[in-house]
């Protein structure tokens, strides 16, 4: 089976899957991001009447939403072990938070509507809007930390450990792109919820929309002012280069779409503004997975290659991914179909 992928096809397996681990995750944070962003935006409504139409515009997805992360996660501990190791270890108090919270935002969505009193559904309102914020600053968070670098030093057994601890990841890089997560997040969530609501509610979200925009714009700035010693030895990649005027260009796009209240279209632009930006970081690695602040020059670095497990394993994953991939993508087309259209209230609601 290796020598077919290898030898027939020609495939680098271990290119194949870097790219398909980035991919899993850039369909996390496209289609769990609009949904971390409507929980945020969350926070922000009173109405209990508003809120329970936000839940609804993600309620039919949002667990689905969330097994594109289930599924990066399994595909990095199949395909990359070593960096599962090392960074599972390394963040280990900041992913039981993320896990928390990911708990709690599920356990809120099902409960607020199990009592009719409304300091119950206040507090599990609260609770989902909470843990919404907490997940996409946390994701952003260890994005940073892995773009800028996290200390790593070779053990007794000549494995690649983590050295710092969890202060050492509340740097002002990474906690810059935990500011653009959350921000870019609502923003997301709010154009996804324009398409799905109307009325006051919808009115109340376009007016929103400016603002966020402009948040976006100041953490995307603050972000890369902060990253400047991150991206300086991939200034001369013109492949890079246009990467950027790409991102660029979809964020405007979506800007002047939401000016022209063309509201898909400006969502679109959104999806692609996420997409680059994934684009953008899986670039600024490759070939590696993680490296030492600065990547100096022989410092110790998790890579495609020494982090990889056996041809053999890539290649029965690769055949598996090949026949589960496109039930996947059938289902989460066939959710969408389904549920398209705007949300109303009604019994069968949250």
């Amino acid at each position: 089976m290796t020598e077919f992928f290898t030898a027939t096809l020609g495939l680098n397996l271990n290119l194949v899957w870097f790219v398909l681990v980035g991919v899993l995750f850039t369909g996390y944070a496209v289609l769990d991001g609009f949904d971390l962003g409507v929980g945020v935006l969350h926070l922000f409504i009173r109405d209990d009447g508003q809120r329970r139409l936000m839940l609804n515009t993600i309620g039919p997805v949002w667990d689905g939403n969330e097994v594109w992360l289930v599924t990066g996660g399994g595909a990095l501990f199949a395909a990359f072990p070593n960096v599962y190791a090392t960074v599972f270890s390394g963040f280990y108090l900041a992913f039981m938070l993320l896990l928390a919270a990911l708990i709690f935002r599920a356990v809120a969505i099902e409960f607020r509507d199990q009592q009719p009193q409304g300091w119950w559904r206040r507090t599990w309102d609260f609770a989902f809007g909470l843990s919404s914020l907490v997940v996409a600053l946390l994701l952003g968070v260890a994005i940073g930390n892995i773009a800028r670098g996290i200390p790593l030093v070779v053990g007794d057994g000549g494995e690649i450990e983590y050295a710092g601890g969890f202060f050492n990841l509340l740097n002002p890089y990474a906690l810059a792109v935990g500011a653009l997560a959350v921000t870019l997040f609502a923003l997301h969530g709010g154009l996804y919820a324009l398409l799905k609501t109307e009325g006051e509610l919808h009115e109340k979200l376009r007016r929103w929309i400016l603002p966020l925009f402009i948040a976006v714009a100041m953490s995307y700035a603050l972000m890369n002012w902060l990253a400047m010693p991150v991206v300086s030895q991939m200034e001369n990649s013109p492949l890079f280069m246009v990467a950027v005027a790409i991102n660029c260009g979809v964020f405007i796009c979506a800007f002047i779409a939401m000016l022209r209240q063309r509201y898909f279209i400006a969502f679109l632009s959104s999806c692609a503004f996420i997409v680059t930006l994934m684009v953008l970081f899986g670039l600024g690695m490759f070939p590696n997975l993680v490296i030492s602040p600065g990547a100096l020059p022989g410092a110790p670095a998790l890579d495609m290659y020494n982090a990889a497990s056996s041809q053999r394993t890539l290649a029965i994953m690769l055949v598996i991914t090949l026949i589960g991939m496109p039930l996947v993508l059938t289902y989460t087309v066939f959710v969408y179909r389904v549920f398209r259209g705007k949300v109303q209230l009604d019994g069968h609601g949250y």
